[in-house]
């Protein structure tokens, strides 16, 4: 191998880098990995102090910004990501936000702009492995949407990454965790889980046991407590955090190299 190994995972928010790819950082870097997390956004639509939801005339975006930026600093410690990159671009919002139409939201940003930001770092980078969200952003989140765009686009550009995998949440384990939350008679704050909520099983290429690393994950949510929504997971008995946090699941979506089909490892065939 001529180059460090690097995995890249490209993230739209504060936050967005624990449930999906925590594990991963703090496992890779652990193996002598460079770990290279970069995030899209600021935040600006997140909660603000005790709660205060965007659209509330108490809500500042900015002083919103500032506070997640620093927890994203916390977070990024407990999960040992060597280099952080903020590419600083404002919030969109959730679907359907009025938000979704300023200007200089994430999501407008014309995709060339964005990527070629992102290429740059991925020459300076170089990393083997790039991590990000699949075509609908996990859940349709625009800025979701506009990370896998770019990450693609410059993965396109400079032709570095040897592999791109999508972060997923397969199926069958989060019927499995309403399954069990329901029999324990917790309120997971559904009454029908979507049937297609989450990524169909025969999709996952990869499965990466990150169980030794559970309590990395929950200090980096922690981490993150300005923003009500993620805490709901903590809340939850130990045993549901351990099996929501212990494996994180990949689709393999560009493969440069030889490796095998079904993977328990980012970097299988590159060592």
């Amino acid at each position: 191998m001529d180059r460090e190994l690097t995995l890249m995972a490209v993230h739209a928010h504060p936050d967005d880098e624990v449930i999906g790819t925590g594990g991963a950082f703090v496992r890779y870097a652990g193996e002598g990995v460079r770990t290279v997390l970069v995030t899209c956004t600021n935040g600006e639509q997140g909660d603000g102090p005790g709660g205060v939801k965007p659209g509330d005339p108490a809500h500042d975006q900015e002083d919103v910004a500032r506070r997640r930026l620093g927890e994203l600093r916390e977070s990024t410690a407990h999960l040992d990501i060597g280099d952080v990159e903020l590419l600083g671009y404002r919030d969109s919002g959730m679907d359907g936000w009025d938000t979704n139409h300023a200007p200089d939201a994430f999501a407008n940003i014309p995709l060339d702009d964005a990527a070629r930001r992102l290429a740059a770092l991925m020459e300076r980078y170089r990393p083997q492995v790039v991590v990000t969200y699949d075509e609908i952003g996990g859940y349709g989140h625009p800025d979701h949407i506009q990370a896998h765009r770019i990450a693609m686009a410059a993965t396109e550009l400079t032709g570095i990454p040897d592999k791109l995998y999508y972060s997923a949440i397969p199926r069958s384990g989060i019927a499995q965790m309403f399954a069990y939350a329901k029999e324990q008679g917790i309120d997971m704050g559904e009454d029908e889980l979507p049937e297609e909520f989450g990524t169909p099983d025969e999709l996952i290429t990869c499965t990466l046991d990150v169980s030794a690393y559970v309590e990395h994950k929950r200090k980096a949510l922690q981490a993150h407590a300005s923003q009500g929504d993620s805490m709901f997971l903590l809340q939850l008995p130990e045993d549901i955090q351990q099996f929501a946090f212990g494996h994180e699941h990949f689709v393999r979506r560009i493969c440069r190299i030889d490796a095998p089909t079904q993977e328990n490892d980012l970097f299988a065939g590159l060592r």
